[in-house]
């Protein structure tokens, strides 16, 4: 397939842009992220605080907190190291079905233990598998979306969180009393995305593989991304809102359950799947929007600033009022609001790539800034809940961090 004209960075060398994506890609990568949120959702907001809750209710706040750390170190490790290593071998598709097909099994494996020690092994197992599958599937936008479409077809990838956590949310509460049927469905829907992708994504034939170069070498080249100005603070950007986000969103059964004042009859789990929808029904219009707007101003850095910026006041809206009011308003601003950074966020990144020809290594990096948040998030907000004011303070913090996201965009200079 002939590839357009140059995307390069500017002051580094000419490259060749990435080819014309076919009709049928979009989809595609839209179920196969839609499937990877779902995933992570509802086994993050309901399957797995149920799994501890059942498992040791006394302690199942810093339980969960310590499965959610140790869990992300594998997130953090194996998503640029899966995404260099698909760079060095020209495949995007391998990566993508050994991802799927490993997360179906562990999945199946995380269903059926019943030890703080086993669920905290199934899951890190898990979250490896996830992130080979995520780190190839992201890699697709820069590999083969023209640099004039990013916005939209990031928006459209970007749908894969509303829905996607919508889904996951509903079949994890439905399966609340069944959390093996759960975990199966869940891993099914990701091993069936990545077989339609592999199998009918029509991934271009790359003439050459990347050379083996020594480890030294490649850990250097790995963080080499960072030096880029403007990378650097995508990723710092990032960071912070994604902590912020996370110190949340991590407990909000919990949140349900010990906070806020739910109506008469109405239990967490049914309020984790009417707000659920509410979030992501307005996080899918403010990806669209955000997206399509982005491109059609050409003005990114405004759309990031702000969606972040309002992620962070949002929390005070919990915190004037702990109520289930306060959660439905709650639920509906912040899904608006980080939907528009996500989708807007990630047409900024594959932007400012350092190295066209090493883009799932360096989209890997900044994967980082998703992934090694939620190594802290559990830990800091067990810490807050534990000893400095409770949710109240919790949400403090979260909005705190989202606000400083926002101002780290401020600094990158070669997008508008």
């Amino acid at each position: 397939m002939k590839a357009t004209t140059t995307d390069a960075v500017p002051g580094s060398p000419p490259v060749t842009g990435p080819p014309a994506a076919g009709r049928g890609l979009l989809p595609l990568l839209a179920f196969a992220n839609t499937s990877m949120y779902a995933l992570y959702l509802g086994v993050g907001s309901v399957l797995l605080p149920l799994q501890i809750e059942a498992i040791d209710p006394a302690h199942k706040v810093a339980t969960l907190g310590m499965i959610g750390g140790v869990s992300a170190v594998f997130a953090t490790l194996f998503n640029p190291v899966a995404g260099a290593l698909s760079d060095r071998t020209g495949r995007r598709s391998p990566w993508i079905l050994a991802g799927g097909l490993a997360a179906l099994a562990t999945m199946a494996l995380l269903g059926n233990v019943h030890t703080v020690l086993l669920v905290t092994i199934a899951w890190c197992l898990g979250q490896a598998a996830m992130n080979i599958y995520q780190a190839a599937v992201t890699a697709v936008v820069p590999d083969r979306i023209p640099r004039a479409r990013r916005g939209t077809a990031s928006a459209v990838v970007g749908l894969g969180l509303p829905v996607g956590g919508t889904v996951g949310v509903l079949v994890a509460s439905q399966a609340a009393d069944s959390l093996n049927t759960g975990y199966l469905v869940l891993g099914a829907m990701v091993a069936l995305a990545a077989a339609l992708l592999t199998a009918f994504g029509r991934e271009p034939h790359r003439e050459h593989r990347r050379p083996a170069v020594p480890l030294r070498q490649q850990f250097q080249a790995f963080l080499s991304a960072l030096a880029s100005h403007d990378f650097r603070w995508a990723f710092i950007g990032r960071a912070l809102l994604v902590l912020g986000y996370f110190l949340v969103s991590g407990y909000q059964l919990y949140i349900l359950t010990d906070h806020v004042t739910l109506p008469a009859g109405l239990e967490p789990t049914e309020a984790i799947a009417v707000l659920t929808p509410i979030s992501m029904a307005a996080m899918a219009i403010s990806t669209v929007a955000g997206g399509v707007l982005s491109d059609r101003w050409d003005r990114r850095k405004l759309f990031v600033g702000l969606s972040a910026a309002l992620t962070g006041l949002v929390t005070l809206v919990p915190v004037i009022s702990p109520s289930w009011t306060g959660m439905i308003v709650f639920s509906a601003l912040n899904g608006l609001a980080f939907g528009c950074f996500m989708a807007v966020d990630t047409a900024v990144v594959t932007l400012v790539l350092p190295r066209a020809e090493d883009a799932a290594r360096d989209m890997g990096v900044l994967n980082i800034a998703s992934a090694g948040p939620q190594i802290v998030a559990p830990f800091v907000a067990a810490a807050v809940i534990g000893h400095l004011g409770g949710y109240t303070a919790l949400f403090l913090a979260g909005g705190a961090l989202a606000l400083l996201g926002a101002l780290a965009i401020v600094p990158i200079r070669n997008v508008r």
